[in-house]
Parts: structure tokens; sequence; C-alpha cells
């Protein structure tokens, strides 16, 4: 059983440069969104185990002793995550009542779940009872890294709650961070838990999620920066559906079709992303006035850039028309085709100015927040150190 219960929170992630351009060999930019997901684990009734996801409209229960049955054979350590294996992912599908080739939200959801919790108490041979809550400010299938955000939180609590990792102190009002050698096992299982999901994912997501700030992705390896400053945006989702795969798809044609002419285009994006990042880092040591009017810049340019290789769209057309009409620079972030798109605000953007592009980017049937990139990785919490609202969610499981 649990000895105490355990609150933690992750960011979504947003890419600042270089989407698309990656895949081809390019560098790539992401950063934490100030958008996050809480999941709060606390003993539960003798013998069950209970999730309660309110966002995806999931709330179950299960015996401990037929979970009991499902435990993996091997009792691999727990520094070395376990790769999901097809069979035992098969299993957990057909234990849930999740139809094989199920790939909804919610399923997905569970699944992570189930397979995290069964193989990091798979060495101990004990489940324990408990009971999971998880709220996220962050929308599901929009980019942002929603389910990296669920899977950080998910691998911190559980390890935690087992005793792999320490449990930071944190005082009232407080969060608390885990040591890099914790925030290294728990980024591992993190990305098991996103392979459930996604099936070959970057790492990219969860590694932002886990360790927050800034990082620099090229040729499948991921290097987080030293250091980045904390950037206020507005992040305007534009509730166009898209196909990833479609654009992705689109992009590769357009270059074989043209590559004299979108090949500078890939070099000038890359450019943009190294440019973007010297110029973080220099923000890091003192930001500086004109620091933000090269990152204006480079936003407009990489969004002039991406509408060449044909990812725009005329939802986004019309959140950069909207946003400059204000003085403010915007650009899509992820796939585009529709999707969400950020826009920067300065130190000296007036608060009135905020307000009246929020509301006419409202009125364009637009979701729009005002918050922050850069934000901490994964995060312990002491209960008063959460928000009212958010106290009220996970307090109602």
């Amino acid at each position: 059983m649990l000895a105490r219960e355990c609150i933690v929170s992750a960011p979504g992630k947003v890419i600042l440069h270089g989407e698309h351009a990656v895949v081809h060999g390019k560098v790539a930019l992401a950063v934490s969104l100030n958008l996050r997901t809480y999941l709060r684990i606390q003993p539960g009734a003798a013998g069950r185990v209970s999730i309660n996801m309110p966002n995806i409209d999931t709330f179950l229960s299960w015996d401990v002793s037929s979970l009991h049955a499902l435990l993996p054979a091997s009792r691999a350590g727990l520094q070395n995550a376990v790769e999901p294996d097809a069979a035992v992912v098969l299993k957990l599908r057909e234990y849930a009542g999740l139809g094989d080739g199920l790939a909804d939200t919610r399923s997905l959801a569970v699944l992570a779940f189930l397979y995290i919790y069964l193989s990091v108490f798979a060495e101990s041979r004990e489940l324990p009872s408990l009971t999971m809550a998880v709220w996220s400010e962050l929308p599901t299938g929009a980019g942002l890294g929603s389910s990296a955000a669920f899977s950080v939180c998910l691998s911190a609590a559980l390890l935690a709650s087992r005793g792999a990792i320490a449990c930071p102190a944190v005082e009232a009002a407080q969060t608390a961070r885990w040591s890099d050698e914790d925030l290294e096992l728990i980024n591992k299982w993190a990305f098991q838990g996103e392979k459930i999901i996604h099936g070959n994912p970057s790492g990219v997501d969860n590694a932002v999620g886990t360790w927050g700030g800034a990082l620099r992705y090229h040729s499948g390896k991921i290097k987080p920066l030293s250091s980045t400053p904390m950037l206020r945006i507005l992040l305007t989702n534009t509730r166009v559906p898209r196909s990833t795969k479609v654009l992705v798809a689109g992009v590769r044609d357009k270059i074989t079709k043209f590559p004299a002419i979108m090949n500078p285009v890939l070099d000038s994006i890359d450019a943009i992303s190294c440019e973007c990042e010297r110029t973080l880092m220099e923000m890091a040591r003192g930001p500086e006035i004109q620091h933000y009017r090269v990152l204006e810049e480079l936003i407009d340019i990489n969004q002039h850039h991406l509408n060449v290789m044909g990812v725009g769209h005329p939802s986004l057309d019309r959140l950069c028309q909207v946003s400059l009409a204000h003085g403010l620079h915007s650009k899509l972030t992820g796939a585009g085709g529709g999707g969400c798109g950020i826009t920067l605000l300065t130190p000296d953007t007036d608060s009135s100015v905020v307000e009246r592009s929020i509301q006419e980017l409202k009125d364009c049937g637009y979701d729009c927040w005002e918050t922050s990139i850069g934000a901490p990785g994964v995060l312990h919490h002491s209960p008063s150190s959460l928000t009212e609202d958010v106290l009220k969610i996970l307090n109602s499981y």
C-alpha cells in the first residue's frame, strides 16, 4: 500500500522553429509550454486501483488481484525501462476491454497507465492499491505534447511511489525538482509510455516535459539548452483538424519535385533555428529589447517559409493578420494545416493589446490562452502550491 500521496505536474510543448525541416535533417527547437498536466496518486481502497481522468471522461477501477495475472514475467531492474512488447500490450488491451487497433485518446491513456504501473512494480511483485486523478490544461490532439505530459507525470509519480526515486521535499505552497539522475529515469519510463501511445515517437515531447526549458533536436539527437528565458506568448488553437501524415508527405513531394527551390528553404529554416538558439542563450544572461526584435523577425521569416512549404492554412493566415494588426508576430507551431499557432508577447506589449488580440481571435472561433514558454519541467507539488481550481478537481476523486 502507498504510504502517502504524491502530486506532480509536467508542461506541454511547442515547436518554436524547425517543424517539417527537422524531418529532413535540420535543427528544430522545442520549448516547454506552461499549460500543465497535474496528476495525484494517493493510497486507495484496499485491493483496488482506480483512475480518474475527467478531461477524457475516463473513470475506471480494477481489483488488484486480477492485475497480478498481468505482471510481466521479466523482473528487469527499474534502471532498464522495458521496451513495450506487442504481446504484452495485446494482453493489456484484452484485460481492459479495449479492442485491438483502438487508438482513441482514452484507450491509449489507459494502456499507458497499465503498462507503466505493472512494469514499475514488477520487480517487487507487490501491486499497491491506489487512486489516481489527472487534470490537464492542455487540449488533446493539438500537437502540444499532452500525451507526453501525462506519461512524464505518470512515470514520476509511480517511480516515486515505488521508492525508485526520492520524493523531493516540498515546503508549504512550494514545488520541488528531482535530481538530474532521477530525471533521466523519469524520462526513460515516460518514453516507454509515449511508445505505447504513439508507436515510434521521437522522444522530444517527453524530454521537454521532463526537463522543461528548451531543447535542440537534430538528426535524432536531443540536447537540452543549458539556460533559457521564460517568454510570454499567446497560444491559439484554430480548431481546424489536420493530418500530420498528409502534411509531411506533401512537403516531401514538393522537395522531390523542386529540390533546387526547396532545399535552400530548408537550409534557411535550419539557420533560423540556430540563430534563435543563440538569441535565447544570450537572453538567459540578460534579456534586452533588441533580442525580442530578433525573435519577432525570425518568427515572420519562418512563417513565410512554412507557407512556401505548403503547410499554411487560411485560419493561420487570419491569426497572423489579427496579431500583426496589433503589432504582434505569429507563426504556426507543429504540423500546420490548421492546428495551433504562437504569438510572441514582449515586455513592452500593453495589456490592453493582449486583451483585444485574445478577444478578436476568439471572435474568429479560435481558442486562445495567454501563457508562457520555457517553463520548468516535471515538478513535485505540495497541495497548497496548486491553484484553487486544480486542487478542487483533484480532490473530487
